[in-house]
């Protein structure tokens, strides 16, 4: 009897990435360039890729993390520059990973779970960056 893959519910990410977008939509709402630009679109970039990779592995919860991406949208793109280039990562990082799989392989999963993790280090650098002591931490269900 085979087990069942290992569920990656995202909880404790999914939250971290809340109060990231909630944190930084409230700090700095109006300013131009921000000190984590380049860390906001790989997160975006990355949103993507999970979005993507979570659809053909999982199933179940792929549109979460295109729900966050719209949360990241709505409190970061507060110009259509900014929206188009979030946007712009986030298909990207969904595009070069369907290019990539078709199928739900090993290497799939392993991907999945480096952009996981990457996800969680890139919101830990960014909050931070802003000030924030809170720190995202791994998925206990994971």
């Amino acid at each position: 009897m085979t087990r069942p893959p290992p569920q990656h519910s995202g909880t404790r990410r999914a939250l971290a990435t809340a109060a990231l977008v909630a944190l930084v939509g409230a700090t700095a709402a109006n300013a131009r360039e921000r000190p984590y630009d380049r860390q906001l679109f790989r997160l975006a970039e990355t949103l993507g890729a999970v979005h993507y990779l979570r659809e053909l592995c999982v199933g179940e919860d792929g549109p979460t993390w295109r729900a966050h991406m719209a949360a990241l949208l709505s409190s970061e793109g507060t110009t259509a520059k900014r929206r188009a280039l979030l946007a712009r990562r986030f298909n990207q990082g969904y595009q070069n990973y369907s290019r990539t799989y078709r199928t739900c392989t090993v290497t799939a999963k392993a991907a999945l779970e480096r952009f996981l993790r990457d996800a969680a280090e890139t919101t830990d650098v960014m909050l931070k960056m802003s000030g924030d002591t809170r720190k995202s931490e791994p998925d206990a269900t994971q």
